[in-house]
């Protein structure tokens, strides 16, 4: 998760988002998806309530990556009313098993 900066103005809400998106979870792993590590970044354009979400899926091949693309947009507008999200899907970094918060392994039993 991104470090609190007190000189952006717009950080508290960034850092907020990251914990909303919390709720939404892998549905094969039943993970959320911060604990799984696959939301790199959040960038807002507060004037025109913009929200862009920059992550990844455990695999170019995950057959629920729609359904979970799909989450992480209603969470977002659904939590943050009169915003209007977009997910930009990256594959660099590629994810890995190393990107799992240790909250997250201890979930998995890992």
């Amino acid at each position: 998760m991104a470090n609190f900066d007190i000189t952006d103005p717009i950080s508290f809400l960034k850092e907020q988002m990251m914990e909303t998106l919390r709720l939404v979870t892998d549905p094969e792993l039943y993970i959320n998806i911060i604990d799984l590590g696959l939301v790199y970044g959040i960038d807002i354009d507060d004037s025109k309530k913009l929200v862009n979400v920059k992550m990844t899926l455990s695999s170019s091949y995950c057959p629920m990556g729609e359904s979970i693309v799909s989450a992480v947009k209603n969470c977002i507008d659904g939590h943050y009313a009169g915003y209007v999200t977009s997910v930009a899907l990256v594959w660099d970094p590629v994810w890995s098993y190393d990107c799992i918060t240790e909250e997250g392994k201890r979930l998995l039993g890992m």
